[in-house]
């Protein structure tokens, strides 16, 4: 499992299947909460297929997540069910505020 300590978290990406819809406004509310709390993290919006390799989290919709995992080995995928409740985006924003590490659930 990866983890990442919140300091060392510096780029964010949001992914989709292909580039577009609600996983763009997705990346765009995350990144307007994450300038809001003043923290020094990029937060980019991508498909899935194309995580930069320097991507410390992705951000991503569960039926996404394995694809996220394989492009991404090194960065910790938080996934969601819901985009209208997005427990992932809410659970990096806590973590990185309050310094914590982050780190993917465990399963249940």
């Amino acid at each position: 499992m990866v983890v990442k300590r919140a300091a060392d978290v510096k780029l964010v990406v949001f992914v989709c299947e292909a580039g577009m819809g609600s996983s763009l406004i997705g990346a765009n509310q995350l990144k307007r909460r994450i300038k809001d709390l003043g923290l020094d993290v990029r937060v980019i919006h991508s498909p899935v297929n194309e995580i930069p390799p320097n991507t410390d989290v992705v951000v991503s919709h569960q039926g996404l997540s394995e694809r996220a995992r394989k492009a991404a080995p090194n960065a910790v995928v938080l996934s969601f069910k819901n985009f209208l409740n997005n427990s992932a985006s809410e659970y990096l924003l806590r973590s990185l505020a309050a310094g914590e590490d982050v780190a993917e659930p465990l399963a249940s």
